[in-house]
């Protein structure tokens, strides 16, 4: 147990470093229950077992694009679930052409209990391409949120499950479909860091 704990940590150290939330292509600013996050900073709650909780994103975009995008993890069992969302836990949604604007993407999620008495990291992923083209402008993944998950359970309310659509403050109308896979979207860091951990994990 304290080896998983300290690979998690090792992985988590690395990606909120490793990747910028920013770029000559867009900017994205960060929410953990409606409130931004500044910078680099992770939320770092302790949550129960089925308590809800926000991860909101405002993506900007510079210029016309095609984007990939998900909530995840480190793909790793499924340590969280979406109550509320425009895509389940570690799905990708696909916009085959966003023009240059802001759009809001925002999931309500409840921890499964597959991490309790653990720590499991709240991730956004995303890839931006021009429009017609292969090869990525950017890619990148951060935690968002780096929850402890207590072993209780939550007994509270929890809002009933739908599809969220995207939000768009300045765009026009675009189609957006859940994507089965994308070309070379993982950096060699992760890569090399998840297999560790992988390796590590089966000991």
């Amino acid at each position: 147990m304290k080896l998983r704990i300290f690979t998690i940590g090792m992985v988590f150290l690395l990606l909120t470093n490793v990747v910028s939330a920013s770029s000559q292509y867009g900017t994205i600013d960060v929410y953990y229950n409606d409130q931004l996050l500044p910078g680099k900073e992770v939320a770092k709650p302790a949550l129960k077992i089925g308590e809800p909780f926000k991860v909101k994103i405002n993506l900007t975009l510079n210029q016309k694009s095609i984007l990939f995008i998900k909530v995840c993890s480190l793909r790793v069992g499924a340590p969280y679930e979406v109550i509320k969302g425009p895509s389940e836990f570690d799905k990708k949604l696909y916009f085959e052409s966003l023009d240059p604007g802001t759009y809001t993407f925002e999931w309500t999620l409840k921890p499964t209990g597959e991490w309790e008495s653990g720590t499991m990291p709240v991730n956004i992923w995303y890839q931006i391409h021009n429009v017609s083209e292969d090869e990525p402008l950017v890619q990148g993944e951060f935690t968002v949120v780096y929850p402890y998950i207590s072993n209780e359970h939550y007994e509270g309310e929890t809002p009933a499950s739908k599809e969220q659509p995207v939000s768009k403050t300045e765009a026009s109308s675009t189609s957006a479909h859940t994507a089965a896979s994308t070309p070379a979207f993982t950096l060699a860091g992760a890569i090399s860091v998840l297999a560790l951990f992988l390796v590590l994990l089966r000991r």
